[in-house]
């Protein structure tokens, strides 16, 4: 390799003293404002716990971080102008949908502004406008704002639009199950958008936000697991894991009472284990995982397990990070693990609080 990225002691003093050393080469993302800078930003230097360093600003939105206003680390000199211009409309015209069809109102191919932004920052145009919505959602919402608005400003389908969604997702009347007891969907709205819950009638079998990529797949797995089908409906255990959610996402809750059915492997059940004993407010990595199950040697494979979980949030994978203390690997998005840590700090502080009054 050419260029082998200084550790991060390093660059955190680089980022003390300006130095023009790394630029281009590493980016800071301050964990206390959400958002990333040049290692020269003017801005007031964040504590050496607060930060996290990528090599690429894709990275640093990809894991929440919006770019920071002062040093505006998405300007870059001597690159094609179609990129510069774009990026000077989502700064001058934030309430603009970028649909492709309005890229080609304003004169541009969709094409050529894909692989202009894919060569310029590593991600394409339409990535850094879903990044910027998305950490501009999770502001909103650690700020106190209505989950209605930041929903529709997000971009999240309307309730009946996503009604029928819904629908689409769990399929048509369910099929002949092999003399099994039905499973039961329904979906109720978090402030993070909605959530669908799978179970039977004793134990919930799945948990998830409604835009996870994997999640047909998920469903239909989970079908053929259990020999049995989808239903749209209720159980009393959704209703118990509904208002439970309630209570988590209040500041009221946390510790999940809902019975489970982890269908896992031996050994991912075994992971799975791990981030429930976390307590709330703090964060683990990999490796500690590993650790803790006596095998440091299986570190990927711990986290495949971890990404494989279907009960999201009450098995808090959201809790592991990188070995660097990076947000890696959640399927519900880097914007929704950002929100959820900083949402089970301020619980963990304020059930400290209590405890000292």
């Amino acid at each position: 390799m050419l260029f082998e990225r200084a550790d991060d002691d390093t660059l955190y003093d680089a980022l003390v003293a300006r130095s023009a050393d790394y630029e281009g080469q590493a980016y800071v993302c301050v964990k206390t404002t959400g958002v990333f800078c040049r290692l020269t930003c003017p801005a007031r230097k964040p504590k050496r716990e607060n930060t996290l360093f990528f090599e690429t600003i894709a990275a640093c939105m990809h894991s929440g971080f919006r770019p920071c206003r002062r040093c505006k680390p998405l300007e870059q000199p001597g690159r094609e102008p179609v990129v510069d211009a774009l990026l000077a409309r989502l700064e001058d015209e934030p309430e603009v949908r970028w649909s492709e069809d309005e890229l080609v109102r304003r004169g541009h191919d969709p094409s050529t502004v894909r692989r202009a932004f894919k060569r310029a920052l590593g991600m394409t145009f339409h990535d850094i406008v879903r990044y910027i919505r998305l950490g501009e959602a999770a502001r909103q919402l650690a700020d106190g704002a209505r989950v209605i608005d930041v929903q529709i400003e997000a971009g999240y389908e309307s309730p009946s639009g996503f009604r029928s969604a819904f629908q689409r997702l769990v399929g048509k009347a369910p099929a002949l199950s092999q003399n099994r007891e039905l499973l039961f969907a329904g979906w109720f709205d978090t402030p993070l958008g909605p959530m669908i819950a799978v179970a039977d009638r004793t134990c919930l079998h799945l948990l998830e936000f409604h835009d996870r990529k994997a999640l047909p797949a998920e469903l239909e797995a989970l079908q053929k697991r259990v020999r049995s089908s989808v239903a749209i409906g209720r159980t009393p255990v959704i209703d118990q894991i509904e208002a439970e959610i309630r209570d988590y996402f209040e500041g009221r809750l946390s510790v999940f009472r809902t019975p489970l059915a982890l269908g896992g492997t031996p050994f991912e059940k075994h992971v799975w284990a791990k981030p429930m004993e976390i307590p709330i407010g703090q964060t683990r990595a990999y490796g500690d995982l590993a650790r803790g199950m006596q095998r440091p040697e299986v570190v990927r494979a711990v986290g495949r397990a971890n990404g494989a979980n279907q009960l999201a949030i009450i098995v808090p994978c959201h809790r592991i990070l990188g070995a660097d203390g990076s947000l890696t690997g959640y399927g519900g998005g880097f914007w929704r693990k950002q929100w959820l840590l900083r949402h089970e700090e301020k619980i963990s502080t304020q059930a400290e609080m209590e405890e000292k009054a």
